[in-house]
C-alpha cells in the first residue's frame, strides 16, 4: 500500500483540475496488492506479484469531458494529469448528458464497513499459497481415473478505493480476495477431458479447504472420461448451476441503459412485459455481506440499494448510471462503475434469482431425456435479435438420469423465449456474486451426432 493516504491524492487530483481549468471533475484512487502461485507435479511452477497505485481523473469543461489515468503519485504528474485531461476536454465533443452528481443524490454511507469485506487478519504468505495449492492437487491426484493436474494455485488481493469528486463527495472501502483451485485431467489423447473446481472469498476463515476443492474437481473431471457427441434434436436443456449465471447474465445485459440509449436490445420494448416466468424475480443485493461486488456506493457516489430487475417475471426497469438515465429522462438506478481511465457506465453487481422448489436431481427426474449442460464454449449471441447458439458440454440425460457424459455439441435457441419459459432448481450458492440456480430450459435446438 502507497505511503501516501488516497484521499490525500484524490483532492490533490481534484485541486491540481480546478488549476488547470475544470469546471467540474472527481477522482478515483485504487491501491492494491495481488500474489498468486500455481503448482505443477508437486513443484512451484509460477509466483506472480503485483503492487501499485493507478489514479484515475475525470474532468468536465462545460459539457465536455476527459479522462486520464497514471500509477506516479508525484505531485508534478498529478499537474500534468490535470493540464492533459482539461486540455482533452475542450478538445472533445459535446455531450449533454454529461455531469457529476447534485449534492442532494450523494449517498451518505462513505464506507465499506457495513459490508464486511475486508478480512483483517494478516495477509497470507507465498509459502501458505503455495502449500494450499500443493494440497489441492494432491488431493485431485489421489482420485482414481485421473491422469493428471494440468494447473492447481492459490490467490489472494487486497484492494483499497478512494471516489472524491467536486461536488462533495468523497468516500471509499477496502476489500480483500482469497481463492483456490485446480483443473484436473483424465484420458490421453483425443480422448483426453478435463473439468475444474475452485472457490473464492472475501475472508479466509470461510475458503474451502483446499483439499475439498481439488476432490471436486477430480471427481468432475472423471465424470467426463469417454465423452462423446449428443443426438441431434429439439431437447429440453438444463444449464447447470456453474453456467446458469451466464444465462441470466445475457438478461442483464439486454436490460443496461447502454445498451438501450443506443437501441442494441433485444429487450429495448419489453419494459413492463414478462421476461421471466411469472412467480420468479431478480432482485440487485449491493449490500450483501462478504460478497466481492457488493458496493456501499456508486462510482459516481451515489447510494446503492437493494432494486427489483424482475418482480414476478416482469421487467421492471433499466440499469442505468446519470448519462444513461438522463438520455433516457429516467432516474439513475446507482448503478455506475468505473475504471481509472474511463468515465462511468452502468453496471450490475450482486444478483439473486428466486431458487424454485425442487434439487438439480429432482429437475432433472421432470426433464426426462435431454442435456445437462456444465461448460459453454464460444458464443454466437444477437445482442439486437436475442438469437442463441453456444458451443457446449456435459451430459445426456435419459429416464431422468445422467446416462454419459457429452462435448462438442451446440445450443441454439432465442433468449426471449428461453428465458420466458425456463424452470429454476434451488441449488444456487449462497455467497457468490450471481445466486443463480441451476435452469431447465424447453425445447432448444441441439447440433451433435
Amino acid at each position: 500500500m502507497t505511503d501516501t493516504p488516497l484521499p490525500n491524492l484524490a483532492h490533490a487530483l481534484l485541486e491540481a483540475a480546478t488549476r488547470a481549468g475544470a469546471d467540474a471533475a472527481d477522482a478515483l484512487v485504487v491501491d492494491g496488492t495481488s500474489v498468486s502461485i500455481g503448482v505443477l507435479n508437486g513443484a512451484l511452477e509460477q509466483a506472480e506479484r503485483s503492487e501499485g497505485i493507478d489514479m484515475g481523473l475525470r474532468v468536465l469543461v462545460g459539457k465536455r469531458q476527459a479522462c486520464v489515468s497514471a500509477s506516479d503519485t508525484s505531485a508534478a504528474t498529478i499537474t500534468e494529469m490535470a493540464e492533459r485531461a482539461v486540455a482533452m476536454a475542450r478538445l472533445a465533443p459535446e455531450d449533454p448528458y454529461a455531469g457529476l452528481a447534485e449534492t442532494d443524490q450523494l449517498s451518505a454511507v462513505r464506507d465499506g464497513a457495513a459490508l464486511d469485506m475486508n478480512d483483517a487478519g494478516a495477509d497470507p504468505s507465498p509459502a501458505t499459497l503455495e502449500a494450499m495449492a500443493l494440497e489441492a492437487e494432491a488431493a485431485a491426484l489421489a482420485v482414481d481415473g485421473v491422469a493428471q493436474v494440468s494447473d492447481a494455485g492459490a490467490g489472494f488481493s487486497r484492494r483499497q478505493i478512494f471516489l472524491a469528486a467536486s461536488n462533495g463527495f468523497a468516500g471509499g472501502y477496502e476489500r480483500t480476495d482469497h481463492s483456490v483451485h485446480c483443473i484436473a485431467i483424465t484420458g490421453e489423447g483425443a480422448a483426453m477431458e478435463r473439468d475444474y473446481f475452485g472457490d473464492g472469498r472475501n475472508h479466509a476463515g470461510d475458503l474451502m479447504s483446499p483439499a475439498e476443492v481439488g476432490r471436486i474437481a477430480a471427481e468432475r473431471t472423471v465424470a467426463r472420461a469417454g465423452a462423446k457427441k449428443p443426438p441431434t434434436g429439439a431437447f429440453p436443456v438444463m444449464f447447470d448451476e456453474r453456467v446458469a449465471g451466464g444465462l441470466i447474465g445475457h438478461l442483464l445485459a439486454a436490460s443496461n441503459g447502454t445498451a438501450i440509449a443506443r437501441g442494441a436490445s433485444w429487450a429495448r420494448d419489453l419494459l413492463g412485459e414478462q421476461v421471466l416466468p411469472k412467480g420468479l424475480s431478480l432482485i440487485e443485493e449491493p449490500h450483501r455481506p462478504r460478497t466481492s461486488a457488493s458496493r456501499p456506493f456508486d462510482a459516481e457516489g451515489l447510494a446503492t440499494m437493494e432494486r427489483l430487475i424482475v418482480s414476478d417475471g416482469i421487467l421492471t426497469g433499466w440499469t442505468l448510471d446519470l448519462a444513461t438515465a438522463r438520455k433516457l429522462g429516467l432516474t439513475s438506478t446507482a448503478s455506475a462503475t468505473r475504471s481509472t481511465g474511463a468515465p462511468p457506465s452502468p453496471s450490475v453487481g450482486n444478483v439473486r434469482l428466486t431458487p424454485g422448489t425442487l434439487t438439480r436431481e429432482a429437475l432433472l427426474q421432470d426433464m426426462g431425456t435431454g442435456l445437462l449442460i456444465t461448460s459453454l464454449i464460444g458464443s454466437s449471441i444477437n445482442a439486437t435479435t436475442g438469437d442463441y447458439s453456444r458451443g457446449a458440454s456435459g451430459f445426456w440425460v435419459e429416464n431422468g438420469e445422467i446416462a454419459y457424459p457429452v462435448n462438442e455439441c451446440t445450443v441454439a435457441g432465442n433468449l426471449r423465449d428461453m428465458l420466458r419459459g425456463l424452470t429454476p432448481a434451488n441449488d444456487g450458492r449462497a455467497h457468490l456474486s450471481r445466486v443463480v440456480p441451476s435452469l431447465l430450459v424447453e425445447g432448444l435446438t441441439i447440433a451433435g451426432a
